[in-house]
């Protein structure tokens, strides 16, 4: 029983001693309670919506108020025409748009009803139905206030219309996630242990000796990578198309550039992590934890951003899958331009540029 308790002792203080073993056991629990505790849920709050308001009387005035007094919306725009719409949903700064057509208050006293119309972006069919769902209710909460005491009925009619995506397809906002989460899999996590992997062979050194600079080893490990990462583009936007029948309504060309780019920057951190660590399957856990979780949790794919505390809102945009994603779902599923999601790719390249010069000043030319 002595030697048993001695093995024991001795087991703890080798855990005890490295601190690897012990950010698993002790951080990731706590980092994955969190996460899941504030990601994982289906209700939607903090959406930014947008009204464009024609009438602007009493009532109309009322129900924005209601509405942005809400938990569940967050108005960050008043338009003035109705042209100002497609474009701000092609941006991606807002989830819904609620309209009130002109004599708003005046048809509803004298004609007894009165006209809404709600536009939602339905790329996510399950927010924009969640949205729509919430603000009819604060609408119909308003109209039962309004016909108190009053003999005659009064109706407030809301006019729903799904915007990109009228079916409610999950495919379409399935499609942009799966190509951030491919390409992120086979670009970091391959990479990631392919410089890990010539140190444990023992043929690092023939690498080293060679009169090839850091940044052309780098980007020799890299290319391969890359190769294989277009025919993953190309086959995923095939059977999106063919056999999803997701449409690419925007520009083919800058699908694919905006793709190069997100797997160049995947390629990128998958060489800072082979380069910083001496094994693979540290390589690969780091891989996993750095990318593949946060880019579950934290790039908007499963769970609407909007919905977590600010830390993590904070927290996702170091995240270049969350921007990806955005660029896809507008190029791809809303038609947009380089001139909507241009601020996207400036925030990739700026991830690319960092994480590659990073890369280059980790390699060790010397291995002892």
């Amino acid at each position: 029983m002595k030697q048993f308790w001695s093995l024991v002792k001795k087991e703890f203080y080798h855990i005890l001693r490295d601190k690897r073993t012990m950010l698993i056991l002790l951080g990731m629990p706590i980092a994955q309670i969190i996460l899941f505790g504030f990601a994982l849920t289906n209700e939607v709050k903090n959406a930014k919506v947008a009204v464009l308001d024609l009438s602007k009387d009493h009532s109309t005035l009322s129900i924005i108020q209601e509405i942005g007094s809400s938990r569940y919306f967050d108005i960050v725009r008043e338009l003035s025409d109705d042209k100002e719409i497609e474009e701000i949903f092609k941006e991606g700064r807002i989830k819904l748009a609620i309209v009130f057509p002109h004599r708003f208050e005046e048809d509803l006293r004298h004609l007894h009803k009165a006209q809404v119309q709600l536009l939602a972006d339905a790329t996510d069919p399950n927010t924009a139905n969640v949205l729509t769902h919430y603000a009819t209710a604060v609408i119909m909460d308003y109209q039962q206030r309004f016909t108190h005491d009053r003999k005659l009925p009064y109706t407030i009619n809301t006019e729903v219309r799904m915007l990109y995506n009228p079916q409610l397809k999950g495919a379409y906002s399935m499609v942009p996630g799966v190509m951030a989460m491919v390409l992120m899999l086979v670009c970091t996590m391959m990479t990631a242990i392919t410089i890990v992997k010539e140190k444990e062979m023992g043929t690092m050194e023939a690498m080293l000796v060679s009169p090839l600079q850091p940044l052309k080893i780098i980007i020799a490990k890299a290319v391969p990578y890359l190769l294989l990462s277009v025919v993953n583009i190309a086959s995923i936007l095939l059977l999106s198309v063919f056999v999803l029948e997701v449409p690419i309504n925007g520009s083919l060309s800058l699908l694919v550039l905006e793709s190069i780019l997100f797997t160049l920057t995947c390629l990128a951190f998958g060489l800072l992590i082979s380069t910083s660590t001496d094994s693979q399957q540290t390589a690969m856990f780091i891989s996993l934890t750095g990318m593949f979780l946060p880019t579950v949790m934290l790039s908007g794919f499963m769970f609407p951003v909007e919905n977590m505390p600010l830390v993590l809102r904070a927290i996702s945009n170091a995240v270049p899958a969350k921007w990806y994603y955005s660029i896809v779902n507008a190029v791809m599923i809303k038609g947009a331009g380089i001139g909507e999601v241009w601020r996207e790719t400036l925030v990739l390249t700026g991830f690319l540029a960092f994480l590659l010069l990073l890369s280059i000043k980790k390699f060790k030319i010397r291995l002892a």
